[in-house]
């Protein structure tokens, strides 16, 4: 004995009841073909849908059409708080349009970035946009451009594989942080770089050591964290506190390490600015309470 549940409305049964094709349908139910439909067809249709309970199939669209309507977006740290407005942005733009996102998170590790690329293309994504950018994690982004696959970086150069990059402007903004605490009267300045095979990282670095040169900055240094967090950041001014001399100010290399800084500081008796001023970088969403 058996026990079969409803039948599943189908995409003609909607047709049906809508009295109009089902090419009319799929167009009317999704919302990148909806404007080639009449506001009152696709009233009708939606009617009829709700009422009979369908639900489009995303799948079998993707296999008429060679498009899944997935976009795989691949990120190195949830819990930044960098990246999540990333996420958010890009879900944003794509959701109107009929698409999902499907998203990766790598904790910046090689492999786990190159299961998740494998993963991601195994369910027919079309396409990638990456945030990854390990200068040293290239092979798997490499793979993917011989392949064919489409993709963009944000934030992060891709290196040697010569996908289109949407970012910021890291050399500016370092520059302007450098001559803003110049003009403050600073001259023994540090900078808390992040982990040098990251795009940004190293980008910033040079862009700070650039600055001290042509402001004349007559004590520069630079220091490398292996993480972009608060506890690398607490870490590296906890050394340099003790080892000594101070600086005067730190330009962190991002916000989160900026943050660290300020608890080492809190930690050792100082303040900000009174003994050290501190400037961080990406203005992420609670950076306004430092």
């Amino acid at each position: 004995m058996s026990i079969e549940g409803p039948r599943r409305a189908t995409i003609d049964d909607v047709a049906r009841l809508a009295n109009v094709h089902k090419a009319t349908v799929s167009r009317a139910l999704n919302s990148a073909t909806r404007h080639q439909v009449s506001a009152a067809t696709v009233e009708r249709i939606e009617q009829a849908a709700a009422e009979l309970g369908y639900v489009a199939n995303a799948m079998a669209r993707g296999l008429r059409t060679s498009s899944s309507m997935t976009i795989g977006v691949v990120i190195p740290d949830l819990t930044n708080p960098f990246f999540p407005p990333i996420v958010r942005g890009i879900e944003n733009f794509l959701q109107p349009r009929g698409y999902t996102v499907l998203l990766a998170n790598t904790d910046s590790s090689e492999e786990i970035e190159r299961a998740a690329l494998e993963s991601l293309l195994g369910r027919r994504v079309d396409g990638l946009i990456v945030a990854s950018g390990d200068q040293e994690h290239q092979n798997a982004l490499a793979e993917a451009y011989a392949a064919g696959v489409k993709a963009v970086m944000v934030n992060r150069d891709g290196g040697a594989v010569p996908y289109p990059l949407v970012t910021g402007n890291d050399a500016s903004g370092v520059a302007a942080a450098v001559a803003h605490l110049v003009e403050l009267g600073h001259r023994e300045l540090l900078h808390i770089a992040g982990p040098p095979e990251l795009s940004t990282s190293a980008v910033r670095a040079g862009a700070f050591l650039e600055a001290c040169r042509a402001s004349k900055v007559p004590a520069a240094q630079v220091i490398e964290t292996r993480a972009l967090t608060v506890e690398a950041g607490q870490n590296a001014m906890d050394r340099i506190l003790r080892a000594g001399p101070r600086p005067t100010a730190v330009v962190a290399g991002n916000d989160l390490i900026a943050l660290g800084v300020l608890r080492s500081l809190r930690v050792h008796g100082l303040s900000c600015p009174g003994d050290v001023s501190v400037v961080g970088f990406n203005d992420i969403t609670f950076a306004e309470d430092f």
